[in-house]
């Protein structure tokens, strides 16, 4: 059939099985197509197609809910419920984001990017419907590398003693995005090697109805299995065996590197934009592999995400024992950090800043508050990384900076965040955090301290008069282009890095006063709770103006860097007439 005559799942429900298996092979097409062309999760939608058909097939949405966790492989969920021509045709692919999202359609009951929280949504979806008497089916379709996490947990073992219909399905591809970790990955391997009838059974332990699907990617089977427990009475689980990225041989073999990524050559799996410039992943995984050669109690930790800090296999196999990967739970990153820290060892944990949100409570109760002198590399904490609404990097400076006895760092470039890495694996007297700076790296060539135990000593890259321009992290470059335009227009701007965005220099701040009139803040971040309000605080019942810059507080999505930067007056042409406005008043 024309997959673009496919309005609604209720237009797939009266094909045959042999029907439908041409309808995944269509579909799969479809995917390889726009991921070839647009890039995406490729891995695990592949994996999921025959799942996605059989789940539309058999329940009816969206009276009936389906809640998927993260929520990167519902890609046919979206084309068979009104998005199809976002996967067929090419001037439509950006119409639809890259996760559920519940301003797309009734079907997408949430909005979801993290992962481990689908049969805790669910479960309250459950709960919901108990108490309003409906009959609908709730479903949570959860993948084997979300399990690791503490809220899939405690959505389980919640679940498990609800008296009411739920239906769970696992799935169970043997992959997070790289490989799993953890004790219970050792009992799913023996469910699936025993077609599910190993003694030991996690799920049953907790309480389920647990059922074994082998062959997640047959059609017959999955509808089979469907079918039998819709409208169910009591929670049931199914753990479902599939092929992450099936169909496409590259992706079956290499599963990793195929999890995400841009567009490709379909033919040979080449990407079609090869970069040879350095990536900040890439250089800490090169510098603390150095480190690890001549101290045996440097430890890498990764929370699944072991390429944010460029471990790649080749480097994890070559760390070894020096490299951890909890899997995908953050906050025991934090914790074990702490531990280790405590216990003698020199903690590095790398993680992407919107995945750090998770943690909350760990950077303050075990880390900071113990005063673990471990180590936190934030990545993409920036404006220019990730865009979807569900992975915003401009948050992390008003989290972590606000937690007494954290030291957050702000480098302004690849000098810079060598050097403060450097000083933050070799201290021991605090938990330090460091915001590494965000997009393309960038190089100065210039030498920069090497000790930062000077806690909140701002450097000050050129000494002028009026107006002080501080630019912190990566946009202290902002902060040399606003000086420089402003010197053309006869002012000469004084401007400050920071370094530090967990404190003031309160003896330079007051310096200011003396020939300075105007301060401005920069920082790649939402302005509230950030650090331009530490600066305005402190200037509060002084005569000195204060204008602070960067975004506001909104959750973004899809947007464009040059785009937002105008909503949010960041360009330097802005920010000097701004700057020209006041000195003029």
């Amino acid at each position: 059939m024309n997959l673009l005559d496919i309005k609604s799942a209720s237009d797939i429900k009266s094909l045959s099985v042999s029907q439908l298996e041409d309808l995944a092979s269509e579909i799969r097409s479809a995917l390889l197509m726009k991921l070839s062309r647009h890039g995406g999760h490729i891995g695990p939608n592949l994996g999921m197609v025959e799942m996605s058909i059989a789940l539309h097939y058999v329940f009816d949405l969206p009276t009936d809910k389906i809640i998927y966790d993260v929520s990167h492989q519902s890609y046919v969920h979206k084309m068979l419920t009104g998005r199809m021509d976002a996967f067929v045709i090419p001037e439509d692919y950006d119409k639809v984001t890259g996760y559920t999202n519940h301003k797309e359609s009734p079907t997408d009951i949430f909005t979801i990017g993290h992962t481990s929280t689908a049969v805790s949504l669910a479960g309250g979806l459950v709960k919901a419907r108990e108490l309003t008497g409906g009959k609908e089916n709730i479903i949570a379709v959860v993948g084997d590398g979300a399990l690791s996490g503490g809220e899939a947990f405690e959505g389980l073992d919640f679940a498990a003693t609800l008296k009411i219909g739920f239906i769970i399905v696992v799935n169970d591809n043997d992959m997070s995005i790289a490989e799993n970790h953890g004790g219970l990955y050792e009992n799913l391997r023996q469910l699936r090697e025993s077609d599910g009838n190993a003694p030991c059974n996690y799920f049953k332990a907790l309480g389920f109805d647990y059922r074994y699907v082998a062959y997640g990617n047959d059609i017959a089977s999955l509808v089979k299995a469907f079918e039998d427990v819709k409208d169910i009475d009591h929670p049931v689980l199914l753990h479902v065996a599939t092929q992450k990225g099936k169909g496409y041989a590259p992706a079956e073999t290499f599963r990793e590197r195929w999890h995400f990524g841009g567009p490709f050559d379909i033919p040979t799996g080449n990407p079609l934009s090869v970069s040879e410039a350095p990536d900040y992943g890439t250089l800490t995984a090169e510098y603390m592999l150095n480190l690890m050669k001549h101290d045996p109690t440097v430890v890498a930790i990764t929370a699944g995400t072991p390429g944010v800090i460029g471990f790649t296999p080749e480097r994890r196999k070559e760390a070894g024992d020096q490299f951890v990967d909890v899997g995908i739970a953050e906050q025991e990153a934090v914790a074990l950090a702490s531990g280790i820290a405590k216990g003698g060892g020199k903690p590095f944990f790398g993680v992407v800043s919107s995945f750090l949100q998770r943690a909350y409570d760990q950077l303050s109760q075990d880390l900071s508050i113990n005063g673990s002198p471990a180590v936190i590399g934030i990545f993409y904490g920036t404006v220019c990384g990730m865009n979807d609404v569900t992975h915003l990097g401009w948050f992390d400076i008003a989290l972590v900076s606000n937690i007494p006895g954290i030291v957050y760092l702000a480098p302004t470039c690849l000098e810079e965040y060598m050097a403060m890495l450097d000083w933050a694996m070799k201290q021991d007297k605090h938990p330090v955090a460091i915001r590494v700076p965000g997009c393309n790296v960038m190089s100065t060539g210039r030498k920069y301290p090497s000790d930062y135990s000077d806690i909140n000593a701002y450097y000050v890259a050129h000494r002028g008069e009026g107006v002080a321009v501080i630019g912190a992290g990566a946009f202290f470059g902002l902060g040399e282009q606003v000086v420089t335009q402003l010197k053309g227009k006869g002012i000469d701007a004084t401007l400050i890095n920071p370094r530090f965005l967990s404190g003031l220099d309160d003896q330079l701040l007051l310096e200011l006063t003396e020939d300075h009139n105007l301060v401005v803040t920069l920082e790649d971040g939402v302005l509230d709770g950030g650090y331009g309000e530490k600066v305005a605080r402190f200037y509060g019942q002084m005569p000195m103006r204060v204008k602070c810059y960067g975004m506001k507080k909104e959750f973004a999505d899809r947007y464009d860097y040059g785009e937002i930067l105008k909503a949010n007056h960041l360009t330097p042409g802005q920010i000097v007439d701004d700057i020209m406005a006041l000195v003029k008043d």
